[in-house]
């Protein structure tokens, strides 16, 4: 797979396709209100445009298939920490390590491109394949935050994972992704 910039054309449709998807965000923070065409439209063109603490992507096979997106988001520059994301939002593709690899790669790009030492991703308890899919990418639980979110009829835990640079290059983080 590979990270690429985003493209209105390519990626909008597949997009409000899956964030209207139940199965696909069952266990994201999204997709429980409509997103409309407009919404995600605007969403993408910003995110597109950049900013000085958020980075998207879009995740696509190396034929060019779009197969989710990842972000880094809330860069603290002073810091160096930011916060990660990932979806895979063609069902047929879960399950098969799209996500490790993303996340690996963009790991590689925080820390050898950006000059960040930490990383931090949650994910709602139950979501078995983003735990999976942190851990597999040297991701460790730092703490939880019982009940913090309502999803789907009762409220659910966040987990919170880190990774920081010095676990990542022990790890043998720089020949991953």
């Amino acid at each position: 797979m590979r990270l690429a910039p985003l493209d209105l054309e390519k990626h909008l449709d597949n997009a409000v396709r899956w964030l209207n998807d139940p199965e696909v965000t069952h266990n994201l923070l999204i997709g429980d209100v409509p997103m409309t065409r407009l919404m995600e439209e605007e969403y993408l063109r910003k995110s597109a445009l950049g900013s000085d603490t958020d980075i998207t992507f879009a995740i696509e096979t190396l034929g060019g298939k779009h197969i989710g997106f990842s972000g880094i988001h809330g860069i603290n520059w002073r810091h160096g920490f930011a916060s990660s994301g990932t979806v895979i939002g063609e069902k047929e593709e879960h399950g098969k390590g799209y996500g490790s690899d993303a996340a690996k790669v963009r790991a590689r790009y925080c820390f050898d491109v950006l000059g960040l030492r930490q990383i931090y991703s949650g994910y709602l308890e139950g979501n078995d394949r983003s735990r999976g899919m942190l851990t597999r990418a040297g991701y460790v639980e730092c703490g939880r935050k019982p009940k913090r979110y309502w999803k789907r009829g009762r409220f659910v835990d966040e987990i919170l994972m880190v990774l920081d640079r010095d676990r990542w290059a022990v790890a043998g983080g720089k020949n991953l992704g």
